[in-house]
């Protein structure tokens, strides 16, 4: 599903060289080279700011933590996403509630949104790159943008965005690493303060709101790996596209390809198929790895037992016969013929 080795190979020279002078200027945490990458990403992704954490979870997490919502308010997540999507809404002490994603598309439905009196925020995951609008939400979003990087234009629906740089994103670290966006001087300025123990001058730590602030900063390295990729991605993009159309037009007719706006960056490949699990094991024999995202509507997870769920019959029934093949930029030909092959020789 990603050859981060085959990655670096390409990218190699580049990414050394920016490590090595990070490592030789003494800089590792904040410093000139998080700044430029703060300001290059929120330029990519289409904001006015950008204040790097230490991951995505984070990200998504302090994005929550910057709108001060009170304690024990209601989130909107829908039921297809990874798990962090909701755990996040749980450590920022609030409560997520779960809702069913539209038929076509495992994106939230504007017009099945569960909103209650207790109702205060809601999270737009925009799954594999595409944008998941809600029209006429009197709500503050929050933009789950983790699988954005290099959509064009990004998606964006709400005030703020969360994006994650774990390293097999398009657009990856060489760890974890995450960024929050805003268009607000002074709602990064409260982002800074949260993910740096609330300090507002030397060794003086603050509220910031009703926050006390914390530690999670993109450390330099991995700023300098992500600048020294960045200028990549467009690359990577259009294979991605490149053997996202041949999937299109080469796979049998009973695979059933989610919709795509056309400036999708691919992320995933994403089919909806019959006898998923015994297609996977035929793909599995023929050395194609495959991936389901996700297996478990958020609605089932045992972490969240108890909170206020819709039912999620959308959910369930994506969740049951989604199936992930690889669509990575170091895809060769022959590679994608042998995906296709191992499609067309199996019989439902």
């Amino acid at each position: 599903m990603a050859d981060l080795a085959l990655r670096h190979k390409r990218m190699g020279a580049a990414i050394e060289t920016a490590v090595l002078e990070q490592l030789r200027s003494g800089r590792y945490v904040g410093g000139p080279t998080v700044e430029e990458a703060q300001r290059q990403l929120a330029k990519h992704f289409g904001w006015g700011f950008g204040v790097g954490v230490n991951s995505g979870t984070d990200a998504l997490i302090y994005a929550l933590l910057a709108l001060d919502l009170p304690p024990g308010s209601e989130v909107i997540v829908p039921a297809v996403t990874f798990f962090a999507t909701a755990g996040a809404v749980l450590r920022a002490g609030l409560v997520p509630v779960v809702a069913d994603v539209r038929s076509d598309l495992p994106l939230l439905d504007p017009r099945r949104l569960p909103i209650r009196a207790a109702t205060r925020a809601v999270i737009a995951v925009h799954l594999y790159g595409e944008e998941c609008p809600l029209p006429g939400i009197d709500l503050p979003v929050v933009d789950d943008s983790a699988q954005c990087a290099g959509a064009d234009p990004q998606p964006r629906t709400g005030q703020i965005a969360a994006v994650s740089f774990y390293p097999t994103k398009t657009l990856g670290a060489a760890g974890d690493g995450g960024m929050v966006f805003t268009d607000q001087a002074a709602v990064a300025e409260r982002l800074r303060r949260l993910s740096h123990h609330g300090m507002s001058t030397p060794y003086l730590h603050d509220r910031v709101g009703s926050q006390v602030g914390a530690n999670s900063r993109l450390d330099a390295l991995q700023a300098a790996v992500l600048l020294a990729q960045l200028p990549d991605l467009p690359a990577r993009v259009t294979a991605r596209r490149r053997h996202a159309q041949i999937y299109d037009v080469e796979l049998p007719c009973w695979v059933r390809r989610l919709p795509r706006s056309p400036g999708h960056p691919v992320h995933q490949y994403v089919v909806r198929v019959p006898s998923r699990d015994r297609l996977r094991e035929k793909l599995a024999e023929a050395g194609i790895e495959t991936a389901i995202y996700y297996p478990i509507p958020l609605s089932r997870q045992p972490a969240l037992t108890g909170l206020p769920h819709a039912e999620t019959p959308c959910a369930d029934a994506f969740c049951a016969e989604s199936l992930a093949v690889p669509v990575h930029e170091g895809l060769t030909g022959q590679e994608l013929e042998r995906v296709v092959a191992t499609f067309r020789s199996f019989s439902l």
